[in-house]
């Protein structure tokens, strides 16, 4: 006699059907984003990306998991982190997916739902290096390098100690942080993209209505979440 099927939980259901809704939100700001169903799985994204050694889920499987529904598997992954946004995926894929993009969206999301890969604190790497950027105008290693290893690893600053000696006696580490001429123009940019959604990654992109949801729900979730 078969086993009864196991039940799902209907509170995993339903947060699995609100990042869904989420990022299509998200997708349906980039240009043809509807073409993401129509992936073929030929793997040209995974083959031309020169992260992809390094990714815990390829580009490929970033788009089968789309499909199966496991949305909060690709979100808790490395992968949306560690691209070099090249676009060589984009430019390559047959079906004129925009890979890139996709992986975008995937990130702005994650930081909207606070969800970051454990043990991968590349995240925090992004936020410092805008705040950098935004102070001086242009990257202070030396201040980025040391921000970065007591907010992620105080132990790794006496670590490192002894390289950054090394590099600052050869020339390569500033001690003191130069500001660029006209910096307010740079502030203005960041500002506008911190408006559009951009810069810290945070989503603040307009909802679509509920009946714009359900349509797009519809065509794009998995069979197992549709109708939750």
């Amino acid at each position: 006699m078969p086993a009864p099927p196991a039940k799902t939980d209907p509170r995993a259901i339903r947060r699995e059907v609100d990042l869904w809704t989420a990022f299509w939100d998200q997708v349906n700001y980039i240009p043809d984003g509807h073409k993401l169903k129509g992936c073929i799985q030929c793997g040209t994204c995974t083959g031309s990306c020169p992260m992809s050694y390094a990714m815990d889920i390829t580009p490929r499987e970033v788009v089968a998991l789309f499909r199966a529904g496991h949305l909060e598997e690709i979100l808790n992954s490395r992968t949306i982190w560690l691209c070099a946004s090249c676009y060589s995926c984009t430019v390559r894929c047959p079906s004129g997916i925009r890979v890139t993009d996709t992986l975008y969206a995937l990130k702005r999301l994650a930081i909207e739902k606070n969800i970051y890969p454990k043990n991968f604190p590349v995240y925090a790497l992004s936020k410092l290096f805008i705040e950098n950027i935004y102070k001086y105008g242009r990257n202070f290693e030396t201040g980025l390098g040391a921000r970065y290893l007591l907010k992620t690893s105080p132990g790794g600053l006496f670590k490192s100690a002894g390289f950054g000696m090394k590099m600052f006696s050869k020339g390569r580490l500033p001690v003191k942080p130069e500001r660029i001429k006209r910096i307010h123009e740079v502030r203005a940019i960041i500002d506008k993209a911190k408006q559009l959604g951009g810069a810290y990654g945070i989503c603040l992109l307009p909802r679509l209505q509920p009946r714009q949801h359900r349509q797009t729900l519809r065509s794009v979730l998995p069979r197992g979440l549709q109708g939750s």
